[in-house]
């Protein structure tokens, strides 16, 4: 056979074939023109296969073996233009008919291509990774990932016995992007990426656009048809995206889905580390407690694939995969779609700022450091053995933003808490002198990721009216949860650990030296409006040692629950929004345990069963008195009464609406003391009652009450010309509204 015949490529091309190192197989293999013979020539490379023929307009033409590799070719006769074509191939014996893949046209278009480089690409989801499709009548699956680094591409399956020289792809220029359409591929088959690097080395790499995920120890991708879902939750879309959400009720129950295990659930098989329950299940029994309790958000710690469970989700590995543990993509969606039908909000914990070091995901991607920085000391999180996203790269912030994007379209998110803030917006953060390197100013603020995340705010803002992007951030970066028009990071709100780390350690205080640290109870007020605050008590503050909620609490068992009873009371009725984390809504007594599920069985008893009927009750009020979340974030909404009675360890203040019409009046007695006839002053004159007395004997108090209707007395008490005259229960929070 000469090269003249045509069915040889050129040398080089024929090599690098031949090598597994090619970057445009289709200029060889598929149907090719050749001039010289001006004849059609259908060329196929399978070194698995022992013969192939062609298969058009009824006929059967063999192929012939040009080279011992696994080449074949044959020059069509009597055919001078394009047609299409079938092939069989013979494995021992036995045929396969199959389209060829290096018949069909590049199916990324360059638009697409543009603004993915660029990092434009809003709707990148649908763009990037494997997606079904359909081609001159033929149906397959879409393969397209960003390599620029490497050699080869392949795509490799169980289709094709995970052979990497069986469907090499094609790099498209020089955007990186490789692409391939495999015909008769379907949803349901497993993949992954085949890369040789420059060195030579060969390793399979998880799409990093997976929709759907194996289950693990397994990690393989799984061809989707993504949230093939039928959607019924438009009248919660709609009231979303006409809501201010800094102005309406915010009470988040944070979730961690493998160890809630819930009423109306199985308890927790703990011989069988796959017992979990599918997110169908979890909906309905989740979304009956949620409502029951009064909370209207759920936040759900990260679902993103992980292959680790002690983790507790934080090491993700496939970003646009919900989480096999649970279930199908569309499964997921029932979840989102039943709890928006109940009046639940889904907000979903998102981890930008790190990614693990599993050889089969993201790092070291081609060959090279691709999504994080190659030097250590931009590109490493020593402490947690993570990478860090390079935030100014086009393509990675393209990967980030369309993911936070895909969340809220694909499977109608209401928000997402965004992880560690505080360690991407600082290029020193958690490092010693000399591990870091400054930006081109000389400072230590990551410009690249401020500006990352002042896009990805626009954007989810812009496109999702009413979805909320929330920061935990534990600095006092300036702005956070301002617009990014005026010089914010743009997010919607931003966690208060201020507030937590101080509230918490006022409680923790026996109540005897309390007026030593009255400061600490007070101090958030003076920078309460600074920020649209949520107020966290988080799965963070019940592990490693912390102790639960309840345990934190000083005190005899009585005390105990007293004190918290009254915490959540400050919690609720404080200026911010709310979080608390699943159990310490009950008095779970240990701390929390991924692996586990959370103690039910304390409910049996009648102090837990009350606490739990307390923050019903007071979360059920929270909602329907606009005075505690109207004007959550400007001074007007807040004002004291007296928070300076440190000696009594007794604040009081008072909770406006917007119209300044509808005043709430909150006072805690923070020691085991009765204080009888203690005065208040208040905005209004005229009747008022006690609507929340945490220790009412409902709540497992000592039942002392200011029952019946409080009518105020003239004088002057704490700058008001009328004053209450109450009896202040012992370690206890009262609400009071006017009759």
């Amino acid at each position: 056979m000469t090269k003249r015949d045509g069915l040889l490529p050129v040398a080089e091309s024929l090599n690098a074939l031949l090598d597994a190192r090619i970057t445009d197989p289709h200029s060889i293999l598929g149907m090719h023109y050749v001039e010289a013979s001006s004849a059609l020539v259908v060329r196929v490379y399978d070194v698995e296969a022992q013969e192939v023929y062609i298969l058009f307009d009824g006929k059967r033409e063999k192929l012939d073996k040009i080279h011992d590799s696994g080449l074949f070719a044959k020059k069509v006769s009597d055919q001078n233009e394009y047609f299409s074509y079938k092939l069989e191939k013979i494995y021992n014996g036995n045929g396969v008919v199959t389209d060829d893949p290096y018949r069909f046209m590049p199916g990324i278009g360059e638009m697409d291509v543009y603004l993915f480089n660029s990092g434009e690409h809003q709707r990148v989801y649908e763009t990037m990774g494997a997606h079904p499709k359909s081609y001159d009548g033929v149906d397959g699956v879409l393969f397209t990932v960003w390599a620029p680094n490497a050699d080869r591409v392949s795509v490799v399956g169980d289709f094709n016995n995970w052979n990497g020289t069986r469907h090499m792809m094609r790099l498209m220029g020089v955007s990186g992007i490789w692409e391939l359409f495999i015909p008769n591929m379907v949803p349901g088959d497993v993949y992954k990426f085949e890369i040789r690097a420059k060195n030579g080395d060969v390793f399979c790499k998880l799409d990093p656009y997976a929709l759907q995920t194996e289950m693990r120890p397994n990690n393989a991708a799984i061809v989707s048809n993504g949230t093939n879902f039928n959607w019924s939750d438009s009248e919660w879309i709609s009231r979303r995206e006409n809501t201010n959400w800094l102005e309406a009720p915010m009470n988040i129950y944070e979730v961690h889905l493998a160890s809630w295990r819930g009423p109306g659930l199985r308890p927790i098989n703990e011989s069988d580390e796959n017992d979990f329950h599918n997110y169908r299940d979890i909906a309905h029994a989740l979304a009956d407690y949620v409502v029951d309790l009064g909370y209207t958000h759920v936040e759900l710690m990260p679902v993103c694939e992980h292959p680790l469970d002690i983790s507790w989700g934080y090491q993700v590995t496939a970003y646009y995969a919900p989480s096999a543990r649970y279930g199908t993509p569309e499964d997921f969606a029932y979840f989102v779609n039943h709890l928006h039908e109940r009046g639940i909000g889904v907000l979903m914990d998102w981890v930008p700022a790190h990614f693990p070091k599993d050889a089969f995901a993201l790092g070291r991607f081609d060959g090279t450091a691709l999504y994080e920085h190659a030097d250590p000391k931009q590109g490493e999180h020593r402490d947690w053995g993570t990478y860090i996203f390079n935030f100014g790269r086009c393509e990675v912030k393209n990967f980030l933003i369309g993911n936070a994007l895909y969340w809220i379209d694909k499977f109608h998110i209401d928000g997402l808490r965004v992880d560690a803030v505080a360690s991407m917006l600082y290029l020193d953060y958690s490092k010693e002198e000399g591990d870091w390197i400054p930006n081109k100013y000389g400072g230590n603020e990551n410009l690249e990721a401020i500006s990352f995340m002042r896009r990805l705010n626009e954007l989810t803002h812009e496109l999702y009216p009413g979805s909320l992007m929330i920061a935990e951030e534990s600095t006092a970066f300036p702005s956070v949860s301002r617009p990014a028009y005026l010089g914010g990071l743009g997010f919607t709100c931003k966690w208060n650990m201020g507030w937590m780390h101080d509230t918490l350690e006022y409680f923790q205080q026996d109540p005897v030296h309390r007026k030593y640290h009255h400061g600490t109870l007070t101090f958030a007020l003076l920078y309460a409006h600074s920020e649209n605050f949520v107020l966290p008590f988080s799965h963070d503050e019940v592990v490693h040692g912390k102790r639960s909620m309840l345990d934190k609490m000083p005190g005899d068992y009585w005390q105990k629950f007293a004190n918290l009873r009254a915490l959540y009371t400050y919690m609720l009725t404080h200026p911010g929004k709310s979080l608390l984390f699943m159990g310490s809504e009950f008095g779970q007594w240990t701390e929390w345990n991924c692996q586990k599920g959370l103690d039910w069985e304390v409910l049996g008893y009648e102090a837990h069963q009350k606490l739990s009927t307390l923050v019903k009750d007071i979360n059920h009020f929270y909602k329907a008195t606009p005075s505690l979340w109207e004007d959550d974030f400007r001074p007007e909404g807040f004002q004291w009464i007296d928070g300076g009675d440190y000696e009594q360890s007794v604040i009081s203040f008072i909770r406006w609406d917007k119209k300044h019409e509808t005043p709430v009046v909150v006072v805690l007695n923070l020691t085991p003391v009765v204080r009888h006839n203690y005065c208040v002053g208040v905005p209004k004159e005229g009747c008022w009652r006690e609507a929340i007395n945490t220790d009412n004997e409902r709540y497992f108090g000592s039942n002392v009450l200011n029952e019946g209707e409080l009518c105020t007395k003239k004088g002057e008490h704490h700058g008001q010309s009328q004053y209450l005259e109450l009896d202040l229960a012992p370690l206890s929070g009262m609400i009071y509204t006017l009759n």
